[in-house]
């Protein structure tokens, strides 16, 4: 597939660094020369010198010849005109990023249909969804659906008097009345593990495991988990994304206490919501906070547009008690780094938006969803079973899996299977798939 990018930036650098290294040849069209060089030299990529509003530097892209076209600069309106300009050479799909919330005022569906563009991508949006997912479940710092929502993974961090430190993973399967869960990696030491029956946990690993919805509960307990929906919730950073996640917890009757340094703009937040408390002070006014009582909180949530303000913001509030936090990183290089120093979840709106254009990527043919993981050079792949001999009547333990792959779960005809080495794959099963990046083609390989 021919794909062009728009955007030398964070974005268009992991998404050319993604789809580069599958094989497919990109091009990338920026106006900055020596970012576009810097790519060149660190990925395989065509780099094309110029401003994506204009027909002449398109053509020179060989828009002509592009399946997928991804607007992603840091202009709305380059974004926009970029994605109309291309419509007119018959490219297939085109994607832009959008920040503007007034684009998205009628709804999306409504606005991609005006603009005649097949995905339209608000990070800020993006970014209150997913903060809306990670707050219900308390003790996990990454969760992913799969299955129409019948699977979760789930990543949790085990610390050193968790029972299951130092068990091996065929002795924890044994352990359970029925197979219900299944661990599909093991972050250890900023490595990621595909880990056999014979790994062991370490204190300090952040495990990634597959489960079914309805058993989360149970697997929970089973190591000893006690995820909670926060009742006390404190959002430092009155912007768009503490503004969109303010209202949906309003609705889920959460009290939340809103914090926002600029007095207009905690005129309009007070205008806006019905029940949050909004306060005029510094996120990093440890006094303050502690006066409205952060220490009590579940859960905090650093969304302001200073990182600075964000960590500081987030360690202050674990420091004074505070259950979790999630911070948000504009700088995606720092977020392996964060865990170290105590900061519950990081997410990045450029990534994340990145994910969700992944997602529309590779989200055809017999590949159903992905997900990258934030943090981790790892990604869950939700593949559909073609009609293939080498699958029929063949248990997993006798098929040759890709290395650094592991197959977590199978959806089939509505039910969930969490699999063991005697599960045998049917046509049109849906199976969730976790593989370290290295073995993406082998994986696309072995499923034709």
């Amino acid at each position: 597939m021919r794909i062009m990018i728009v955007g030398a930036g964070q974005v268009g650098h992991h998404l050319c660094e993604k789809l580069s290294v599958e094989g497919q040849e990109v091009v990338l069209v920026d106006r900055d020369e020596k970012k576009l060089r810097k790519l060149e030299r660190d990925l395989n990529i065509l780099p094309v010198h110029g401003s994506a509003a204009s027909a002449r530097v398109l053509e020179e892209a060989g828009i002509r010849n592009t399946d997928l076209f991804i607007a992603v600069t840091d202009s709305d309106e380059v974004n926009l005109i970029a994605c109309i300009l291309s419509k007119q050479y018959n490219v297939a799909s085109r994607i832009a990023r959008v920040r503007n919330e007034d684009f998205y005022l009628s709804g999306e569906a409504h606005t991609e249909k005006t603009l005649d563009i097949d995905l339209l991508i608000s990070p800020d949006i993006a970014m209150a969804d997913e903060i809306m997912t990670l707050s219900q479940l308390s003790d996990a710092f990454a969760v992913a659906d799969f299955a129409e929502g019948q699977v979760e993974l789930l990543g949790y961090e085990v610390f050193k008097r968790n029972p299951m430190v130092g068990i091996t993973l065929h002795k924890m399967q044994a352990m359970q009345r029925q197979s219900n869960f299944l661990i599909v990696a093991i972050s250890r030491a900023g490595n990621t593990i595909i880990p056999r029956g014979d790994d062991k946990i370490e204190p300090g690993d952040r495990i990634y495991l597959v489960a079914r919805k309805k058993d989360i509960a149970e697997v929970e307990s089973h190591f000893h988990f006690t995820s909670k929906a926060p009742k006390k919730v404190f959002i430092i950073g009155g912007g768009t994304i503490g503004f969109m996640v303010a209202k949906r917890m309003e609705k889920q009757k959460i009290s939340v206490s809103l914090v926002e340094e600029d007095p207009k703009r905690c005129e309009f937040l007070t205008g806006q919501l019905e029940h949050a408390v909004v306060l005029n002070c510094d996120g990093l006014e440890a006094h303050d906070l502690l006066e409205e009582g952060i220490d009590q909180a579940d859960l905090v949530i650093s969304v302001t547009e200073s990182d600075t303000t964000n960590i500081l913001s987030s360690l202050l509030s674990k420091h004074h008690g505070a259950r979790k936090c999630i911070t948000k990183i504009n700088r995606p290089d720092f977020i392996p780094l964060l865990g170290k120093l105590g900061i519950d979840v990081a997410l990045s709106p450029r990534l994340v938006a990145a994910n969700m254009i992944l997602r529309f990527v590779r989200g055809g043919g017999k590949i159903v969803s992905v997900a990258t993981l934030l943090g981790s050079d790892a990604e869950v792949m939700e593949i559909q079973v073609s009609d293939s001999a080498k699958f029929q009547d063949i248990p997993l333990k006798s098929l040759k899996f890709p290395r650094n792959a592991v197959l977590g779960a199978i959806s089939r005809k509505g039910k969930v299977i969490i699999p063991s080495g005697e599960t045998k794959l049917k046509e049109g099963d849906n199976l969730v798939v976790f593989f370290a990046k290295d073995a993406i083609s082998s994986v696309e390989a072995f499923f034709g």
